[in-house]
C-alpha cells in the first residue's frame, strides 16, 4: 500500500512539474514580484529605511539590503500560495479530479503530488530572488551548517504554506476566487519583521506582528544567513509550520473526501 502511495505521488509530482514547464506564467510571476518589491524597497526606500537601523558600518541602503533580504525571500514563499490555489482549483473545475477518482490513484497521492511541485517550485522561486539579491550586493554570513539550516527551514515553510494552499484552492467557487484568497498571507511579511523592525510599529500593530507565524519565519531565516539573534523564533517556526500544514493538510483531505462522495 505504501509502495502504491508512493509510485502514484512521483507520477502525479511528474504530472505537476510537466505543468509548470508548460505554462511557466505562474512561476515567472512569483519571481517577478518579490524580484521588483526587492528592487522598489532597497533602491527608492532603502536609503531612508535604512537610516533607522542599527549601523552596520556601511551605507544605509546596504544596512536595509541587508535587512530586508529574508522578508523578501518570505514574500517569495507566501507568493506560491496563489498559484498553487489556482492550479488546485483549476483541476477541481475542469474535471481532471472527478477522472482521477474513476481510476486506480491513491486520494493521498493526488492532494501530495500538487503539494510537492509547488514546493519545489517554491524552493526555485527563492533561490532565484536569492540570487538577485546576491547580485546587488546583498552578502550572507553563514556558514555550510547554516546554510543547510535555513534550506531546511525554507522548505518546511513552503510545505506548510502549500497544504494551506491545497485546500484554499479546493475550498473555493471557481480558479478567480482561488487566486485571491490567499493574498492575506502575502501581506503577513509585510505586516511583520520583514521590512521594518516591530518595535517601530503602534503597539497593537506591533502585537500583531509579534505573534503573526511569519515574524518567526523571517527572524529564523536572517538569523541564520546573517547571525542575527534568533532567540526562540526557531522554535516558534517549527511550530507554526506544524500548525498551519497540519491544519491544511486535515482540511484539504476533508473537502477532497467530501468532493468524492457527492
Amino acid at each position: 500500500m505504501t509502495t502504491h502511495v508512493l509510485t502514484d505521488s512521483g507520477t502525479l509530482l511528474h504530472r505537476n512539474l510537466l505543468h509548470m514547464l508548460r505554462y511557466p506564467a505562474l512561476t515567472y510571476f512569483v519571481v517577478g514580484g518579490p524580484v521588483v518589491f526587492l528592487f522598489l524597497f532597497v533602491f527608492v526606500f532603502g536609503g531612508q529605511l535604512g537610516a533607522g537601523l542599527p549601523s552596520t558600518g556601511g551605507s544605509d541602503r546596504a544596512a536595509y539590503l541587508a535587512y530586508v533580504v529574508p522578508g523578501i525571500l518570505l514574500t517569495a514563499a507566501a507568493g506560491t500560495a496563489g498559484g498553487t490555489a489556482t492550479t488546485v482549483s483549476m483541476d477541481m473545475t475542469e474535471g481532471i479530479v472527478a477522472r482521477f477518482r474513476t481510476m486506480a490513484i491513491s486520494r493521498a497521492a493526488v492532494l501530495t503530488g500538487h503539494v510537492l511541485g509547488n514546493t519545489i517550485q517554491g524552493l526555485i522561486a527563492v533561490t532565484v530572488v536569492l540570487g538577485v539579491s546576491m547580485l546587488i550586493g546583498f552578502r550572507p554570513t553563514a556558514n555550510p551548517l547554516e546554510w543547510m539550516a535555513a534550506f531546511g527551514m525554507t522548505a518546511l515553510i513552503l510545505l506548510a504554506i502549500t497544504w494551506l494552499a491545497v485546500a484554499m484552492g479546493m475550498a473555493s467557487k471557481s480558479v478567480e476566487s482561488a487566486s485571491n484568497l490567499p493574498t492575506l498571507l502575502v501581506l503577513l511579511p509585510f505586516l511583520g519583521s520583514g521590512f521594518v523592525p516591530t518595535d517601530s510599529m503602534p503597539t497593537v500593530m506591533q502585537i500583531f506582528a509579534d505573534y503573526q507565524p511569519f515574524t518567526p519565519f523571517i527572524e529564523t531565516i536572517r538569523g541564520l544567513l546573517l547571525g542575527t539573534p534568533i532567540g526562540w523564533s526557531w522554535l516558534w517556526a517549527l511550530l507554526w509550520c506544524l500548525a498551519i500544514g497540519v491544519a491544511g493538510y486535515v482540511w484539504s483531505l476533508r473537502l477532497y473526501n467530501r468532493r468524492s462522495v457527492v
